[in-house]
């Protein structure tokens, strides 16, 4: 098998692996229980957090452990002023008590709390916390939540995106009313329709450091720029409305040199099933300017913010997967680099997309009236595995946001191919990748054109 799909998953390395067993099998211990073997536990867990956050130049207090990138971005999102929503929740708040139940909460897709992150744990109050919108967890429908704001606009929740931001960004953007801020065609921000966009009305930015189909790096530090010379403007007139800054860093971790106050953002969402870690677990940087708000209620663990029993071999191999990340990561861009140069040599009659500003590991090709989709499988029978794109979307069938934003025609789009390269490779691996993809499209080539 040669996998091409480093971008979709990573395989748990050996020393991750083996630094999260004992905590399955030896030290499974409850972080929050009072013996001390588990206080020991608790102790491994808040050094994994320290050297998790130490890698983007953060401290362990600034983390929020999550289940992955996407509950990490839907968490950002909670940071929006909903003080509006009071009215509304103190109604649903009475009823529950009526019926002396929550479930009507959770029926109406509501979250709790006003919950400060810089808080501690607090419990939270059914009569004075706002409340925002959310999904409803027993709507059939997947995109009852991209559709909230069709029932239940919010008013003063201003929010931007990038329009080629994955899904779990998308959507939860879409639904406050937020608006899309275009691409360059070679897939970097429009900081001309940035500037133009952001009103007083504005209270978040959403932005990912690397695009997770092009493999584009974003220039954040340009937008957070951006981001202070209005909130210096805004402060002379008065305005005194939050201005924040959300950056999904999934795929960056293990080929950039991530530091927060470089960055300029006050949210920063990472992933370490992108990083060779366990999947599942995820994490999001917040500053002390962000205010969010949990997405569920429990015993109050990670401040209040993300309720429930620690996953504590999950941290302790995310922690592994980051040092090890960072620790290799100037020979890794290196290697990455030779190799994407092997591959664009050795292979015929394409289209480079992601020409420049990516990162080193990723190639986007097209191979113009030919169907990606049916190359997929035809790879796949001579054990080559590689995407047509974002692995969520292509599953479904659907066809790329990312690409058309950057301007690609619906041929160029259904022609597009991405390589994103990963430790399992070797540089015997990709000269036989390269001969079977070419064999592979002259003959599909062929088949088309009768």
């Amino acid at each position: 098998m040669i996998y091409l799909d480093h971008a979709a998953a990573t395989p748990v390395l050996p020393d991750v692996l083996q630094a999260m067993e004992p905590y399955f099998l030896h030290d499974f211990f409850n972080p929050s229980a009072a013996y001390l073997p588990a206080k020991k536990v608790a102790a491994d867990y808040e050094a994994a957090k320290a050297t998790i956050a130490h890698a983007v130049g953060a401290k362990a207090s600034d983390l929020v452990i999550t289940a992955g990138a996407t509950e990490a971005n839907n968490l950002a999102f909670t940071a929006l002023d909903t003080k509006l929503w009071r009215a509304d929740f103190v109604r649903r708040s009475q009823r529950a008590e009526a019926l002396g139940t929550e479930s009507i909460f959770l029926d109406a897709g509501l979250g709790f709390s006003s919950t400060s992150y810089a808080g501690t744990r607090a419990e939270p109050s059914l009569r004075d916390e706002p409340v925002r919108s959310g999904r409803n967890i027993r709507v059939e429908n997947p995109n009852h939540f991209m559709h909230q704001k069709k029932q239940n606009s919010v008013p003063n929740a201003s929010v931007l995106y990038l329009i080629t931001e994955h899904d779990s960004v998308r959507r939860v953007a879409e639904a406050y009313s937020g608006e899309p801020i275009r691409v360059l065609s070679n897939g970097l921000i429009d900081l001309d329709d940035l500037r133009n966009r952001i009103t007083d009305e504005t209270e978040l930015i959403s932005v990912a450091l690397v695009n997770n189909e092009l493999g584009t790096i974003q220039p954040l530090a340009d937008v957070a720029q951006i981001i202070r010379e209005v909130k210096i403007d805004r402060m002379k007139r008065g305005v005194k409305r939050q201005l924040l800054l959300h950056s999904d860093a999934s795929q960056a971790l293990s080929l950039l040199d991530i530091n927060v106050a470089r960055l300029g953002v006050d949210l920063l969402t990472l992933n370490a099933a992108k990083v060779y870690g366990p999947k599942g677990v995820g994490a999001l940087y917040v500053s002390h300017e962000a205010n969010l708000h949990p997405l569920s209620l429990g015993g109050g663990q990670e401040n209040g913010l993300r309720s429930g029993t620690e996953n504590v071999p999950g941290v302790i191999g995310f922690a592994k997967a980051v040092e090890l990340s960072k620790k290799h990561l100037a020979f890794n861009r290196k290697k990455y680099a030779s190799w994407k140069k092997i591959l664009l040599e050795e292979l015929e009659d394409y289209e480079l997309i992601n020409r420049k500003h990516s990162l080193d590991n990723f190639i986007v090709l097209c191979y113009n009236g030919i169907d990606a989709e049916r190359l997929i499988f035809l790879f796949e029978d001579k054990g080559v595995y590689l995407a047509t794109g974002a692995a969520c979307a292509a599953s479904k069938g659907v066809r790329s946001h990312v690409l058309k934003a950057i301007g690609l025609s619906d041929t160029q789009i259904n022609g597009s191919l991405r390589i994103s390269l990963g430790e399992t490779n070797t540089e015997e691996q990709l000269h036989e990748a390269a001969k079977i993809i070419n064999e592979v499209v002259r003959s599909e080539k062929r088949r088309v054109n009768g």
